[in-house]
C-alpha cells in the first residue's frame, strides 16, 4: 500500500514552521492561549488549519452580541405565541411555556459555553460531536451534514416562515398578498442576504448589527406600549381580562404542551449562533462567554414582556384567531388600522435570515473541510471563492433548500410543520451532547475547561430533551395536532429519516462501496489559494499487484473525489 507524503503548506497566507500567524488570522492572543483542548478533526486538520482563512478573526464582543441577538428575534416573538396559545389552552399555560423555554435556552447556552471554550472552532455541534463520538470515525459529521443541508440548518424554519414577513409589506403598501407575490419577496431577499455576505463581508456584518439594533428598538416599542395600555390609558376596554384566571381551559395533553415547547424553543433558537463562527472571533473563549448569556438575557426579558404586552391589548379570543400575525393584531387593537399598515412594514423588518445565513454557512464549510464527499468535490464547497474572504459556496449550499421550502408547500401546512420539523432533530442532537458532556467529564477530566456548566443545569436539560423526544409520538387532546391534514407525529419521523439517511450516506461512503470496488479511503490535506485547509479522501486500491496499475473505482462513485491508482 502506498503511503501518503503530508505536502508543504507553503502556500498564500500559511506560515510557515515557528512563524506566527498574520495579523489577517491572528488577535490579540496567539494560537497557544486559545487552542482547543485537543485535535478532534476527523480529517485531521489541526487547530491552525481549520481556523485558517477567511476574514480572520473580525469580530467583538458587540457583534457577537448583536449575532445572537439578530438570530433569536425573528418571527417567533412576532407569531408563534398565537400557535402556542391555542395549543396549551390558556394565557397562564403559554407564559409559563415562554419562562420555561428561557431556562432550557440558559442551560443549553452554559453546556455550549463549557463545549465552546473547550473547543473554540467554527462548527458548533459538529465540533462537539467529533469531539465526543471519534468512532465510528466520520458518523457523527455524516449525519450532522444530513441534518444541516436537507433541512437547510436553522435556516429551513426561518425562510419558511418568509412569505408571513412579505405579506406585511404587501399591507403595508396597500396590495394584496397573493402567495407567488410573497414567494417572490422572500426569494428576492434570500438572494440579496446571500450576495451581500457572499461578496461584501464587512458591509454584511453591519447589515446585521443595524437590522439587530432595529429590532430591538422595534420590540423595545411593544414592549413600553404594553406598559401603556395596562395602565388603562388607551382604547383597550379591559386590559387585565386575560390575566384573570389566567389558566382556565388549560389542555391535559403532554403532546400539547411538547409540541408548543418546540415552538417556544424554536422562537429563542439563536443563542449558539456565535459558537458556529468561532474562528471569526477575536478572543474566541472571553467573547463567548460575555456575548452568550447578554445576548439570551437581553430576548429573554423582552419575549417575557412582548407577551404580555400582546395579552394587555387582545382577548385570548382575537388571539387564536389571528393566526400568524398577532404583532398585527396588537397594533390594529391599540392605533387602529391605519396604523397597524404603517408599522406592518417596520414589522416585516424583524427578518434574522442575515444572521442565520452567516452563520449556517461557515457550518456548511467546516463540513466541506472533513472531506465528506459533495457534488463537484468538497474543495470547492470548502473555499472562500471567490472574493477569498468569505464562503459564498456554502451560502449557494444554505440558499438552494430555503428556495425549495419556499416553493414547494403550501405555507399555512408548512409552517408550523417546518416549526416542528427543524426543531426534532435538533433535539436528538442536543440529547447526545448533553449524553456526551458527561461521558467527558468521566472519560478525560485533565482536558482544560475555561467554564464548566454546573451538573444540575446539564441534568435539567437532557431530561427536557428526552421528554420532548418522547411526548410528541401521543396522541393529542384534539387527535390531529397542529399541521392538519398530516399525521400529528410525520414532523417526528421525518426529523428520524433525514438522520437515518445521514446515517445510510455514511456507511456506503465508507463501508459499502470500497467493499465491492475494492479500494480505501485515505485522507491528504491540501491548502487552498485562499488560505483555506481542506482533507481530501482519496481512493486508493486496496490490492498490490507487482509489475501492473490497478485503476480507482472512485470515478465511478455518485460522488466527485479525486482518484489514484496504486503501482
Amino acid at each position: 500500500m502506498s503511503t501518503i507524503v503530508w505536502p508543504r503548506f507553503g502556500k498564500r497566507g500559511n506560515p510557515k514552521d515557528g512563524d506566527k500567524a498574520s495579523p489577517e488570522h491572528g488577535s490579540e492572543k496567539s494560537i497557544d492561549q486559545i487552542s482547543p483542548a485537543e485535535d478532534v478533526s476527523p480529517g485531521g486538520l489541526s487547530f491552525f488549519e481549520d481556523t485558517a482563512g477567511g476574514l480572520g478573526r473580525h469580530l467583538g464582543v458587540v457583534s457577537c452580541t448583536l449575532l445572537i441577538v439578530g438570530r433569536i428575534i425573528g418571527t417567533g416573538i412576532f407569531s408563534t405565541p398565537s400557535s402556542i396559545l391555542s395549543g396549551v389552552g390558556s394565557v397562564g399555560a403559554s407564559l409559563m411555556l415562554w419562562v420555561l423555554g428561557f431556562v432550557l435556552s440558559f442551560c443549553g447556552l452554559f453546556i455550549w459555553l463549557e463545549l465552546g471554550t473547550m473547543y473554540p472552532r467554527s462548527g458548533g455541534e459538529k465540533v462537539y460531536l467529533e469531539a465526543i463520538y471519534q468512532k465510528p470515525k466520520f458518523l457523527a459529521t455524516v449525519v450532522f451534514a444530513a441534518n444541516a443541508i436537507l433541512l437547510g440548518f436553522s435556516a429551513s424554519g426561518c425562510i419558511s416562515r418568509s412569505p408571513h414577513c412579505c405579506s406585511s409589506i404587501l399591507v403595508s403598501a396597500g396590495k394584496v398578498a397573493d402567495v407567488w407575490s410573497e414567494r417572490g419577496i422572500a426569494i428576492g431577499v434570500i438572494s440579496f442576504v446571500t450576495i451581500l455576505h457572499g461578496f461584501t463581508p464587512r458591509t454584511g456584518v453591519l447589515f446585521m448589527n443595524v437590522l439587530t439594533i432595529f429590532k430591538i428598538v422595534i420590540l423595545a416599542f411593544v414592549v413600553i406600549t404594553g406598559w401603556v395600555v395596562l395602565s388603562g390609558n388607551t382604547n383597550i376596554a379591559d386590559p387585565r381580562v386575560n390575566f384573570r384566571d389566567a389558566f382556565a381551559g388549560s389542555s391535559h395533553s403532554s403532546n400539547d404542551y411538547a409540541t408548543a415547547t418546540f415552538k417556544v424553543l424554536f422562537a429563542y433558537a439563536g443563542w449558539s449562533n456565535v459558537n458556529y463562527v468561532l474562528n471569526n472571533v477575536r478572543d474566541p473563549i472571553r467573547t463567548l462567554k460575555i456575548a452568550g448569556p447578554l445576548g439570551l438575557g437581553i430576548c429573554a426579558t423582552l419575549y417575557l414582556l412582548a407577551n404580555i404586552a400582546y395579552f394587555s391589548a387582545a382577548s385570548k379570543a382575537e388571539i387564536e384567531a389571528s393566526g400568524v400575525t398577532v404583532a398585527a393584531l396588537f397594533f390594529r387593537n391599540v392605533f387602529g388600522s391605519t396604523a397597524e399598515r404603517a408599522l406592518s412594514v417596520f414589522v416585516a423588518l424583524r427578518y434574522n435570515v442575515a444572521t442565520s445565513t452567516f452563520a449556517a454557512c461557515r457550518v456548511n464549510q467546516e463540513l466541506a473541510k472533513e472531506g465528506i464527499p459533495l457534488p463537484f468535490g468538497n474543495k470547492f464547497w470548502a473555499s472562500n471563492w471567490p472574493t477569498g474572504k468569505t464562503p459564498l459556496p456554502g451560502l449557494i449550499v444554505h440558499l438552494i433548500p430555503s428556495i425549495v421550502v419556499i416553493l414547494g408547500p403550501p405555507m399555512d401546512v408548512a409552517y408550523p410543520f417546518i416549526l416542528d420539523v427543524s426543531e426534532y432533530p435538533q433535539q436528538i442532537i442536543n440529547f447526545f451532547i448533553v449524553v456526551g458532556l458527561f461521558w467527558l467529564r468521566w472519560k478525560k477530566p485533565h482536558l482544560k475547561r475555561p467554564f464548566k456548566v454546573w451538573w444540575p443545569l446539564a441534568v435539567f436539560y437532557l431530561a427536557a430533551a428526552v421528554f420532548l423526544l418522547i411526548t410528541p409520538f401521543l396522541r393529542p387532546a384534539n387527535g390531529v395536532g397542529d399541521t392538519p391534514p398530516l399525521p400529528y407525529y410525520l414532523y417526528c419521523l421525518v426529523g428520524i429519516g433525514v438522520m437515518v439517511f445521514g446515517v445510510l450516506y455514511w456507511a456506503g461512503w465508507r463501508i459499502l462501496l470500497p467493499k465491492v470496488f475494492g479500494y480505501e479511503l485515505v485522507p491528504r490535506k491540501q491548502a487552498l489559494d485562499d488560505g483555506t485547509f481542506v482533507t481530501l479522501c482519496r481512493t486508493y486500491s486496496a490490492i498490490r499487484r507487482t509489475g501492473s496499475s490497478l485503476l480507482s473505482f472512485g470515478a465511478l462513485l455518485p460522488f466527485s473525489i479525486q482518484v489514484e491508482g496504486d503501482i
